[in-house]
């Protein structure tokens, strides 16, 4: 092997780039997390840019002038219908869950010492506890506790002042950040055609043959599991939350409409969201009628069961084409790397890792089978001549 002395070169400065890097890499981490925080609203924007772009395909489907858009009138159009349908949908979702939410923590300040009274009446006529252990839990006034649990937090958290001007610059900073990230997506979205152009004809120009044919395929398949995802998971939250709100009401269990909305927006979840949303409605209920809780959980476990076997297999099934035991172990180290955003991208992330992996290895057996060499067909061997 022949080494010239542009290939000298891209050693030396390779190797010298792996020396500043080393060397400087405080320096180099902090340059990384400031110009990511500064990237916020662009990744933000391409998250909202990309799912609003599924409602406005839907709306673009279905808006006269196919052929030709006068003006990006049709574009224009099915952009608003998207981001009002979003919106509604989170304005719904707000005024479904956050008024009864109040109301629940209202009761729970007012209730919560005549529960814990009752509960201990429970206890001692069931003999769960003994004379002595019961003795200090029936001395403690929990009114008194909760009141030194509130001015705890509300001493905690400072003066006045302070709380006020940082509640108002947390809000600014975030308000900023989402109107850029806004206006970034419907930039994306009003020219998508042409940006995806220019991406391609940089990959054709700087890429080999076979890395551009290669990324293309990954990107596609990221995008079909992503899209997959996002339209599967939403239509089965959409009817897991019907089908809980009506069995709630026909069994006349209290906040049937929040816990209906809250169950139907963890869904959105994998594994970790129906645990989620029971526990929390079984906690609100609780506050009303313990009875009602067990039956509410009994009856959510049922639904759990019907939506596992009947509605998921149907409305989302093996479109990700990712096997049970690697969804738990994607949203678990998702949720574990980044939170509940985690536990979103960590499925289809593994659904498009699991797919790609699948097909080169379909394709490498398909390889090997047709570059081995076709067996010999067998003859039989020659019968003895009978005759002597």
């Amino acid at each position: 092997m022949k080494v010239t002395v542009k290939d000298c070169l891209k050693i030396g400065a390779s190797v010298f780039a792996l020396y500043l890097a080393v060397h400087y890499w405080p320096r180099a981490a902090e340059l990384i997390r400031l110009v990511l925080g500064a990237s916020v609203p662009v990744f933000l924007g391409c998250g909202i840019a990309y799912v609003v772009n599924i409602l406005m395909r839907f709306y673009e489907e279905r808006l006269p002038g196919k052929t030709k858009d006068f003006c990006g009138i049709r574009r224009t159009v099915s952009i608003l219908l998207a981001f009002i349908t979003l919106l509604a949908v989170v304005g719904l979702i707000v005024l479904l869950i956050l008024p009864q939410l109040v109301e629940c923590v209202r009761l729970i300040v007012a209730e919560l010492p005549a529960f814990m009274d009752e509960v201990l009446d429970k206890i001692d006529q069931w003999g769960l506890l003994s004379d002595e252990m019961l003795a200090p839990l029936e001395n403690i006034d929990w009114k008194n506790v909760l009141n030194q649990i509130l001015d705890v937090i509300k001493s905690g958290l400072g003066s006045v002042m302070d709380v006020l001007v940082s509640t108002v610059s947390t809000l600014f900073s975030a308000l900023v950040t989402g109107l850029v990230a806004l206006i970034f997506s419907i930039y994306l979205l009003s020219g998508k055609e042409n940006l995806g152009s220019q991406f391609h004809r940089m990959a054709r120009r700087y890429l080999k043959d076979d890395w551009y044919r290669n990324l293309c395929y990954v990107l596609g398949v990221v995008d079909d599991c992503f899209h997959r995802y996002i339209v599967g998971q939403c239509i089965e939250a959409v009817i897991l939350g019907s089908l809980c709100c009506f069995g709630m009401l026909l069994l006349k269990l209290p906040y049937a409409t929040m816990i209906s909305a809250l169950i139907a927006f963890t869904a959105l979840i994998p594994v970790a969201g129906a645990y989620i949303g029971a526990g929390v409605g079984a906690f609100m209920i609780l506050t009303v009628d313990p009875w009602q809780a067990v039956v509410f959980l009994v009856f959510l476990v049922l639904l759990q069961q019907f939506e596992g076997n009947v509605i998921y297999p149907k409305v989302v099934g093996s479109s990700m084409g990712l096997p049970g035991i690697w969804v738990l172990a994607a949203v678990t180290v998702g949720g574990g790397i980044m939170g509940i955003a985690g536990m979103f991208l960590g499925v289809p992330l593994a659904a498009a890792g699991y797919r790609i992996l699948r097909d080169d290895i379909l394709r490498g057996e398909a390889e090997q089978a047709s570059a081995e060499p076709a067996p010999l067909p067998e003859t039989e061997s020659p019968k003895p001549d009978s005759k002597p």
